[in-house]
């Protein structure tokens, strides 16, 4: 399914093979020979998404971008069932296996892997090559890996990314933080009543 958002159509290259429930919406461009599988979401919300050539998106994949983080996704790269990509860069070549997360304003370098369960953290600079363990957190610039038994030490490097200023421009020590979140990015997808259906 395709549809237009805030003005904006997909646009896919004629080679590019979409599923039929596959769901695509707004500003989203689909390189040559790519493949979008069954349940995956790609959803421009207010920033574009650019998919390369060859990229496969496998069953239930999410990848959304927003207003102030676009999603670029270079050639060769593989975003497995259920990965979800919010806001981030990928480059060329990258394994994104089962399940993993990433995360706005991160950037993942060529030829890296991100293994089941993984998670690339807000603003994360992955580089080139590297590997995040099945069910580990990269986070920080440049990233720090950690397994998932070391909370504290996750939450410690991750406090100062700020995860609701980055993303929803809301202060941590807000006393109705989620009344506030929900409320705003509520409005925000509310914009989709207006979407137009294009197949």
């Amino acid at each position: 399914m395709r549809f237009e958002h805030l003005g904006a159509q997909p646009r896919i290259h004629p080679t590019a093979v979409i599923a039929p429930s596959a769901v695509i919406s707004g500003d989203v461009t689909i390189g040559a020979n790519s493949q979008v599988l069954h349940g995956a979401v790609i959803t421009a919300e207010g920033g574009p998404i650019t998919i390369g050539e060859n990229v496969i998106v496998m069953e239930n994949a999410l990848i959304r971008a927003s207003a102030t983080d676009a999603v670029h996704i270079g050639h060769h790269v593989l975003v497995g069932p259920m990965a979800s990509i919010s806001g981030a860069s990928i480059a060329d070549e990258v394994f994104l296996a089962t399940g993993t997360r990433v995360f706005n304003g991160a950037r993942i370098g060529e030829r890296a892997e991100v293994r089941i369960n993984a998670v690339v953290h807000l603003r994360t600079v992955l580089p080139a090559g590297a590997v995040v363990p099945i069910g580990w957190i990269a986070v920080g610039n440049p990233a720090q890996l950690y397994s998932p038994d070391r909370h504290d030490e996750i939450w410690e490097a991750q406090k100062d990314l700020d995860f609701p200023g980055y993303v929803f421009g809301l202060d941590r020590e807000t006393p109705d933080l989620m009344v506030q979140l929900t409320e705003r990015y509520g409005r925000s997808l509310a914009r989709h009543a207006d979407d137009v259906r294009l197949d």
